[in-house]
């Protein structure tokens, strides 16, 4: 899903081919290798958006002792999924750093419904780590286990915490425009 978010956040920016996205994929970071983003899969994601009728051909280009290059632009439905496919990545996130192809494509959301899924996101989170710290309190363990309780309790707690810390950082910041 990240692929065709990216795909169809460029075509919204004019028509393109899919060798000049590879190529800002990986300029000037190499998103394409971190991501693992070949030239194949760039193409299947094309493919696939040309199925659902999110975007189209809209020019074959041709020149001498090159393959066509097919140019695609994005369609009325494309503009209209983008921002349903930019939601889904913040609902299905776990972690900020799966939140990053959303946080790069704000623009075509609604920013308070992002804030409002985060919100909702973080009460949850909240919620959860109450009821294990409620039941940590309950569980008794062997003496020679109370090193290894208190050595995990104490990396889950700081991770926790840390998770939460950053979550409302995000959360002000798309609030204040920031991001």
């Amino acid at each position: 899903m990240d692929t065709q978010i990216f795909i169809l956040s460029k075509l919204m920016e004019g028509n393109t081919y899919p060798y000049k996205i590879k190529k800002q994929l990986s300029d000037p970071v190499p998103l394409d290798q971190l991501g693992g983003v070949t030239e194949s899969k760039l193409y299947y994601h094309f493919d696939s958006l040309v199925k659902q009728g999110l975007i189209e051909i809209v020019e074959i280009i041709k020149e001498e002792h090159r393959p066509d290059k097919q140019v695609f632009g994005i369609m009325t439905k494309g503009r209209e999924e983008l921002p349903k496919k930019i939601y889904k990545v913040f609902e299905n996130a776990d972690t900020i750093s799966e939140m990053v192809v959303g946080l790069l494509n704000i623009k075509y959301v609604d920013r308070d419904k992002v804030v409002e899924i985060l919100e909702k996101k973080l009460k949850i989170f909240i919620a959860h780590w109450e009821h294990i710290m409620d039941f940590d309190k309950q569980i008794q363990v062997d003496k020679d286990k109370e090193n290894l309780k208190e050595f995990l309790g104490g990396y889950i707690s700081t991770r926790t915490e840390h998770t939460i810390s950053w979550l409302e950082e995000l959360i002000k910041r798309i609030q204040q425009m920031d991001i």
